[in-house]
């Protein structure tokens, strides 16, 4: 008889696991998905792309209804689980049904953070986080308007662009003195700030937000230096956070997220957790890469396959904004052992900075001109020495020697 598998969340993470542990072991498991949303499983990183009218909802589909009935995996839409009785092996629903498991996974992914000023509530106030947020800022966009975006990062930059592209006066709301500061130093942030600028998107750095204002639904943004900005749309884009609530409420060990070992292991042997919920060495984790390489090894280790574990994962980044071209990868901050290599070309808008660390990339930040971000990224994960290609690093991966070939 097939193992009873259940699976909490049908993101990306959770419908990566389920694919790689049929690949392994089609047979071995009676698997039940729970997702919360009432959809199949679709890419969110295409979010801003679809919110921008670069794709449709068909096209960014992962598994279609189709995928599920072929490999009999029983999904359940839009059912929420509230309890997991790790005595009995079950787990709840919120309309009260209960399902058994040999083993559980969860995939509960993370929660956007909402800042908590007056007027956060109002109708008009979205996150950026599922189709849903996207549905409601694409009606917001159907009449105009004013939309502010709180946070210059990753996804508020990318909320912008998308709403300025349907129509919408864009601002953006940032506390720190450069766009996405987490990910770029000051140079590359400025440079970016010029280009989000280009697109007729308002930019205010250093930033604060007092309160959001509105009688029944947003109508302002109240700054901290006394400004107010119009508003018909708010989006919240500052970040996420583990959603590790129903993990806890079990009893599992929960720092900022559930913690597991290197096989994905909770404190519980039965209950693996995978994805942004998770905490792994001290960890959390929100792009998709690691979150793939942590569903490999947890369909391995439910398939019986040898595995060496994960262990950690750098992490890289690139801008879905069409006409920008960004990556950035690793450290780049200013410490005394850091040696930096930079190429700038004002004509053509390009900036290339790369940090070594005894001849060893360390960080990487490319604007304009990112087509060497891969080349890069390996060197940096690998910790490949550097020395024999440092005075052509910073030229990319098309100026460095032929393999074998002598250096001068």
């Amino acid at each position: 008889m097939r193992k009873k598998l259940v699976v909490i969340g049908n993101g990306m993470a959770a419908g990566r696991t389920i694919e790689q542990l049929l690949a392994r072991a089609p047979s071995a498991y009676a698997i039940t998905v729970f997702g919360a949303e009432a959809r199949v499983n679709y890419n969110r990183i295409m979010l801003s792309p679809l919110l921008a009218g670069e794709k449709s909802f068909s096209e960014i589909v992962i598994h279609d209804e189709d995928w599920y009935a072929r490999h009999g995996v029983k999904l359940r839409r839009g059912e929420k689980v509230v309890e997991i009785d790790r005595i009995r092996k079950s787990v709840r629903t919120e309309g009260g049904d209960i399902f058994a498991y040999d083993e559980l996974v969860i995939a509960t992914g993370s929660q956007p953070i909402v800042i908590p000023v007056p007027g956060a509530d109002l109708p008009g106030v979205v996150t950026f986080r599922d189709l849903d947020d996207v549905d409601a800022m694409l009606t917001a966009a159907k009449t105009g308007g004013d939309a502010v975006v709180i946070g210059g990062g990753l996804l508020g930059l990318e909320a912008a662009a998308g709403l300025a592209a349907r129509g919408m006066r864009v601002a953006i709301v940032h506390l720190m003195a450069t766009l996405m500061e987490r990910q770029l130093d000051p140079d590359a942030g400025e440079l970016l700030r010029a280009a989000v600028e280009e697109r007729g998107i308002e930019v205010l750095t250093r930033a604060n937000t007092r309160a959001i204002v509105g009688e029944a639904r947003v109508s302002g943004v109240q700054l901290a230096d006394g400004r107010m900005l119009p508003a018909d749309l708010v989006v919240m884009a500052v970040g996420i956070r583990p959603n590790a609530a129903l993990a806890k409420s079990a009893g599992l060990d929960v720092k900022r997220g559930v913690t597991v070992d290197d096989f994905m292991r909770t404190s519980d042997p039965a209950i693996h957790a995978v994805g942004e919920c998770v905490e792994h060495r001290g960890a959390c984790y929100g792009l998709v890469a690691p979150l793939y390489d942590m569903a490999d090894t947890l369909a391995a280790r439910l398939a019986g396959a040898g595995s060496d574990g994960f262990s950690g994962a750098l992490a890289s980044t690139r801008l879905k904004v069409t006409g920008i071209d960004l990556f950035s990868a690793g450290d780049f901050s200013d410490r005394p052992d850091h040696q930096d290599i930079v190429l700038r070309n004002p004509a053509r808008g390009v900036y290339k900075r790369v940090v070594l660390r005894d001849d060893r990339i360390v960080g990487a930040v490319l604007y304009g001109d990112a087509a060497d971000g891969g080349f890069y990224f390996d060197l940096l994960r690998r910790g490949a020495d550097i020395a024999p290609m440092r005075d052509s690093l910073i030229f990319g991966n098309s100026c460095q020697p032929a393999p074998g070939a002598r250096l001068p």
